[in-house]
């Protein structure tokens, strides 16, 4: 198996792992402009835990390798119009005079990824790049000419599905955001991309289903040997897939009753508990009261939601809707990890 410090020195085999920018959010959660495709340099050094000044002398150094994979430096009209419609969304306040901004797309983020030496967020990268191109090349193959057309058909549902709620769903949010007599042809047009997610996630599932296959029974299988520490972080990889992002699994012992934090896609705060309790019926009220209480005591979330692998109680129920927490019980988990969409964070 190649090193994975091999890709420090070879422009070819990082050229030939470029495409892989799924793996990003699999190391870490990387936050986006609202345009749902950039980021600028201080987000950059952020994802990888350096200063700007460390990135900023790799993209000198790396400038027209950088630049073809989607490095761009704005200047002139073309930085007032971005900043306007991106950066003071994003930070909250007026364009800075200033003049010029670089920004990067997913690929020119991994492709500092496979240059940066000193920051171990990289090093995860390259090694899960260098472990997945590994576990591709060691699956045998009978055929080489004959494709696989069920299996290509999945991909590319899973693709659209991702590039949908990813990518397009939350341009969409920044765009009602502003926008004053269109805002209503906004949402329309928003709600028609949902469902057309949900329609391809339908999809999937019922070609899978015609194939002899039962994704139901396998995803309850799943989650039925999943830990509730790894239940917690399929729950965070759910929130990522969906367009949350600064999603973080906290720490047991200091999550004052909240399992993970993030955003939704459209920048309202996020507070999570999780509860793997497949050998119970249902979530006591006690346990409801205390994450109602945490979510708009301690984290003060715009969206509340308790994850659970079995039902809810009546009280326990009852306990929600008065407080405002979204309830998601083992059915909703199931079509969730399934592939549908939550709908609490369209």
């Amino acid at each position: 198996m190649i090193n994975e410090s091999a890709l420090l020195e070879s422009k070819s085999l990082r050229g030939s792992v470029l495409e892989r920018t799924d793996v990003l959010d699999k190391v870490k959660s990387l936050s986006l402009l609202p345009d749902g495709m950039h980021v600028t340099t201080a987000m950059v050094a952020t994802y990888f835990d350096v200063t700007i000044e460390v990135i900023r002398q790799l993209t000198k150094r790396h400038r027209e390798e950088l630049d073809v994979n989607g490095m761009t430096v704005l200047r002139g009209s073309d930085l007032q119009k971005f900043e306007s419609d991106n950066v003071s969304l994003s930070l909250g306040s007026y364009p800075q005079a200033r003049r010029s901004l670089t920004i990067y797309s997913r690929r020119a983020v991994l492709n500092i990824a496979m240059l940066l030496r000193d920051s171990e967020v990289a090093r995860q990268v390259r090694r899960y790049l260098l472990d997945m191109e590994y576990l591709a090349r060691a699956q045998p193959v009978e055929n080489p000419v004959a494709t696989d057309t069920s299996s290509l058909h999945e991909h590319i549902d899973q693709r659209l599905t991702h590039i949908l709620g990813k990518t397009v769903v939350p341009m969409f949010n920044a765009l009602i955001e502003t926008s004053g007599e269109h805002r209503r042809e906004l949402i329309e047009l928003r709600q028609d991309i949902e469902d057309v997610e949900r329609k391809l996630c339908w999809h999937h599932s019922r070609l899978r289903t015609l194939e002899g296959e039962a994704p139901t029974d396998a995803v309850r299988a799943q989650l039925k040997a999943m830990t509730w520490k790894a239940f917690e972080r399929h729950v965070a990889d759910l929130l990522q897939r969906d367009g949350c992002t600064d999603v973080v699994v906290r720490q047991a012992r200091t999550d004052r009753g909240i399992d993970i934090t993030g955003h939704t896609a459209d920048g309202r705060t996020l507070a999570v508990q999780c509860k793997n309790r497949a050998g119970r019926s249902s979530v006591p009220s006690a346990d409801m009261q205390k994450f109602a209480g945490a979510a708009r005591a301690v984290g003060r979330a715009d969206v509340a939601l308790f994850v659970a692998t079995c039902n809810f109680s009546s009280e326990a129920q009852a306990i929600a809707d008065l407080s405002g927490v979204i309830t998601v019980n083992r059915d909703e988990v199931e079509a969730w990890s399934a592939g549908v969409r939550l709908k609490a964070l369209r």
